[in-house]
């Protein structure tokens, strides 16, 4: 018997200083049998500084095979912006980048040895596409703090996180590097 996804609500206040972006949003976040709570909580994050009109988590999620887990599709369907999760491999990263007009990845992993597996590789407007990695230890104080129903406020500014989730107030930055 298959395992299936067990589902997080949260409802967030996000305020990105950095982008001018001011919502209230309601999510329901599936995490995959075989999805860590960090990939997932590094999804989430990745979902929130992305955040703008058409955005939305990949219907498969960890197993989607032709979508990113965060995209971002216009008004025709078209997808604009595909977001990578962790680390994943520069053929998926090539294509995400010709598909779509933009392309990023964000990872709770070491940004050192992510950068380390794609170097080399034929990777579609390399220097065009970027790492975001998050502190280790604040992606590890979300994932403790984590319920099935969360209640959440984001306030980003130069790049730095203000997480109040669940009564604690966690403090994160995100570090930016080409990939190419």
């Amino acid at each position: 018997m298959a395992l299936s996804a067990t589902m997080h609500t949260f409802a967030i206040q996000l305020a990105d200083i950095d982008r001018g972006v001011y919502q209230d949003l309601e999510l329901r976040v599936a995490r995959h049998p075989s999805e860590s709570a960090e990939f997932m909580v590094t999804r989430l994050l990745a979902y929130l500084l992305e955040y703008e009109e058409g955005i939305t988590f990949s219907e498969g999620g960890v197993s989607a095979a032709d979508e990113p887990a965060v995209l971002v599709r216009d008004l025709t369907g078209q997808i604009t912006a595909w977001i990578e999760i962790g680390a994943p491999d520069a053929e998926r990263v090539h294509r995400g980048s010709k598909l779509a007009g933009r392309a990023a990845i964000y990872t709770h992993r070491d940004p050192v040895k992510v950068l380390a597996q794609l170097a080399g590789k034929k990777i579609h407007r390399a220097e065009a596409i970027p790492l975001y990695s998050f502190d280790r230890e604040f992606i590890d104080s979300v994932v403790a703090v984590l319920d099935r129903r969360n209640t959440a406020s984001l306030s980003i500014t130069e790049r730095v996180l203000y997480l109040d989730i669940n009564d604690a107030s966690l403090r994160g930055s995100v570090q930016e590097q080409p990939i190419g």
